[in-house]
């Protein structure tokens, strides 16, 4: 999928400024405990599925539309795990457009569908697959991801990062 109708209404004002936009991810399991991996086209790296709200979307089925669109698999949130953002959800894209990401990551539950190697269209996603911890470690992984990426397999507790900031 290319740029929303909403995004590219807020370019027409604002050009390639920075724009701060919501958006989900998947973290998704199968029965193995390996969690479940895309692969962006235009960079190669890997990342959960996901991607940003569009205006009708509630978080939930923001997350549950994206993680079809880029894997084909039906899934259920369970629970939000972590609400991420800051400097490493900025994304520079090829034509000059800067967009930097708050991020609601849900766990979920697969409940139909089957995995495609590639999302709906081809166009953000070239391979989707599981992965067990120390193989995904060694995966060339999104920014924001390789610091949190051991979150990902772990079943316990919700997750923020810890506030920096302090007055003045």
């Amino acid at each position: 999928m290319g740029i929303s109708p909403y995004v590219r209404s807020l370019r027409k004002h604002l050009g390639h400024s920075r724009l701060l936009l919501p958006s989900v991810g998947g973290i998704v399991r199968d029965p193995a405990g390996r969690v479940l991996l895309v692969q962006t086209r235009d960079d190669g790296t890997w990342t959960t599925p996901g991607g940003s709200m569009e205006m009708t979307d509630t978080p939930a089925d923001a997350v549950v539309r994206e993680v079809w669109e880029e894997t084909g698999l039906l899934v259920a949130p369970t629970r939000v795990l972590a609400v991420l953002g800051g400097p490493s959800f900025v994304v520079h894209y090829p034509n000059g457009d800067e967009t930097q990401y708050v991020a609601t990551m849900f766990e979920c539950e697969i409940r139909g569908g089957e995995l495609r190697d590639r999302g709906d269209d081809g166009d953000e996603i070239q391979a989707a697959r599981f992965f067990l911890s120390d193989e995904a470690i060694e995966l060339k992984l999104g920014e924001w991801l390789r610091p949190v990426i051991h979150r990902l397999y772990d079943r316990g507790s919700t997750w923020f990062e810890p506030p920096t900031w302090s007055p003045g």
